[in-house]
């Protein structure tokens, strides 16, 4: 994915740089995670600038803002329409579209980008908008898989590179993961943690490892109940009741996979089963392989592991 930038070169020194306070927020990709945080960003009286490739996409994902926002005001407002009416209006008014990334960066106090996981793209988006930035814009990212140490070796601003992981939808999950490197300064992890809380939501932090804690963790679960079930050791159905009933979980692991879509499950175990093939939670499903191979990667395309829906 391609972003137009308009490239800028300024100097700056990280000394500079201290105990950020971030209200002018760019967030580069509109997809459902990029709108996701511009709107709970907005909503918290940020002023945000949503950027992508073309005007049409980004006037989808405002449309889908404005949508969202009045499932919001239908809870909070269904006394007070017109108090709902306004809250929506104040709410988009914090919301500025752009289709060039280093232009809109040049006025930012935190850049979040929430574009394809794939490293060679996002190290060429963050290596441009480094020319660009002002000498206080902190970069993130929100991948949840790739390492952050390698996304930020693309500027020259690793004390001000961290990692904000948002979960999936954005408006309703009250967590975020706040990711700092051994190079990201305590100014900036403090100032991430800060906006994340003044999003409304709850930041736990951690280190740049695989998956950070989350994925870390739900990951190798999510393919451990595939294996069991390549093993023959439970249907698919009786894992997801015994892990609902049993551990009470919402959702069972088969149930989940298919929500979360089984490709973004096989890519992230590919590239952590590279990095460290001897890791037995890291090994491959031939189940999960196969399906993915099929097209049949869960919810987004109506079958996954159970059948069309």
């Amino acid at each position: 994915m391609a972003f137009f930038t308009h490239r800028v070169c300024r100097s700056f020194s990280s000394s500079a740089v201290r105990n950020v306070v971030i209200k002018h927020v760019t967030i580069i990709g509109s997809g459902q995670m990029g709108a996701g945080i511009a709107q709970v960003a907005a909503q918290t009286g940020h002023s945000v600038t949503l950027v992508d490739t073309n005007e049409d996409i980004l006037k989808k994902a405002v449309k889908g803002i404005e949508g969202s926002l009045k499932r919001v005001v239908k809870k909070k407002f269904a006394e007070k329409p017109e108090a709902g009416d306004e809250f929506i209006q104040k709410v988009l008014q914090n919301v500025s579209t752009s289709t060039d990334a280093g232009e809109a960066a040049q006025t930012s106090d935190l850049v979040l980008e929430a574009i394809v996981e794939n490293l060679k793209i996002k190290q060429d988006l963050f290596g441009v908008l480094d020319k660009a930035a002002p000498a206080h814009t902190i970069f993130a990212s929100n991948t949840s898989s790739l390492p952050i140490s390698d996304i930020a070796s693309a500027t020259s601003r690793l004390d001000r590179f961290g990692g904000l992981h948002f979960f999936n939808p954005v408006p309703v999950m009250k967590l975020v993961e706040v990711i700092g490197t051994p190079s990201t300064s305590q100014e900036t992890f403090d100032s991430l943690l800060n906006f994340s809380k003044a999003l409304g939501k709850t930041p736990v932090s951690c280190k740049d490892t695989p998956g950070f804690i989350v994925n870390r963790l739900l990951v190798p679960y999510l393919l451990e109940a595939v294996r069991l079930h390549e093993r023959g050791h439970g249907s698919k159905e009786d894992i997801d009741i015994a892990m609902k009933l049993g551990a009470g979980y919402p959702m069972g692991p088969f149930e989940l996979a298919d929500y979360v879509g089984l490709d973004t499950i096989k890519f992230i175990i590919d590239g952590w089963s590279e990095k460290d093939p001897d890791n037995p939670l890291f090994a491959q499903s031939e189940y999960l392989n196969r399906l993915v191979g099929e097209g049949k990667c869960g919810k987004k395309t109506g079958e996954g592991f159970y059948g069309k829906k």
